[in-house]
């Protein structure tokens, strides 16, 4: 058996903990806090990964996350089914995982993460980590990350919660979009999706608002779930086989 890569120094081991409100089965979740800073010259050699031309000319920060990210998720399938697998980028920047795998990799502010399950168990899988807005930039931001009815709904809401949610919307929505756009091979955008509800239990309700796929068509409901933590937003949309 091969022995494990060692881990890049701007990474710490990496963590099991499950974050999200409801578990899901046959699923691995890993996660890592990494630090730009700490990003050593040979951090992509020791740790086993090829980066690709595109992140070698990137700056520090970019070459911090996307190693934290494929480390997660090179660890994640191993731990699932033993392989030693690490997603490349795809021509449509998305990771390109085994073809039997459904997964996600994200990245914010000093955190990284990968799920992994065989399609078997889960079709699809989309996992998204935002920064919580300051409400400022929230409130700039809301009329291009939500639609007409989510802008009345929140209007009808508490203020000090207006920034919690368009950074929620936003981010499910990212979710909503890595779980579905490998199964329907078509892009969508903010508009093309609403949050219906949510609860501070972390559940929330979706709906698409166009044709996807004959299977996915306006008016398809799903659940997505959310958990803050550390002034961060991680949500997950998760589609069963």
């Amino acid at each position: 058996m091969n022995p494990v890569p060692a881990l890049p120094a701007c990474c710490t081991p990496l963590d099991a903990h499950w974050p999200l409100p409801f578990v899901l089965p046959d699923t691995v979740l890993l996660g890592t806090h990494f630090d730009t800073r700490q990003l050593a010259s040979d951090d992509f050699q020791r740790s086993a990964i090829e980066p690709p031309a595109s992140i070698q000319r990137s700056v520090a920060k970019r070459q911090a996350e996307f190693l934290a990210g494929r480390v997660c998720a090179r660890a994640a399938l191993h731990q699932l089914e033993g392989l030693s697998f690490i997603p490349a980028i795809g021509e449509d920047r998305a990771p390109v995982w085994p073809a039997h795998i459904a997964g996600s990799i994200t990245h914010s502010t000093g955190r990284a993460a990968a799920i992994v399950a065989n399609k078997a168990h889960w079709r699809g899988l989309g996992m998204d980590l935002e920064n919580l807005l300051d409400a400022e930039r929230a409130e700039r931001l809301a009329g291009e990350i939500l639609t007409g009815p989510e802008l009345q709904r929140m209007a009808t809401g508490a203020r000090d919660q207006l920034a919690m949610l368009v950074t929620l919307t936003f981010s499910v929505k990212e979710s909503l979009f890595k779980a579905l756009y490998p199964i329907v091979q078509q892009r969508f955008y903010f508009e093309h999706a609403e949050v219906l509800e949510w609860s501070e239990g972390g559940e929330v309700r979706l709906r698409l608002l166009t044709d996807l796929s004959s299977e996915w068509r306006n008016g398809t409901e799903l659940d997505a779930q959310f958990t803050v933590m550390d002034g961060q937003l991680l949500s997950l949309v998760s589609i069963k086989a």
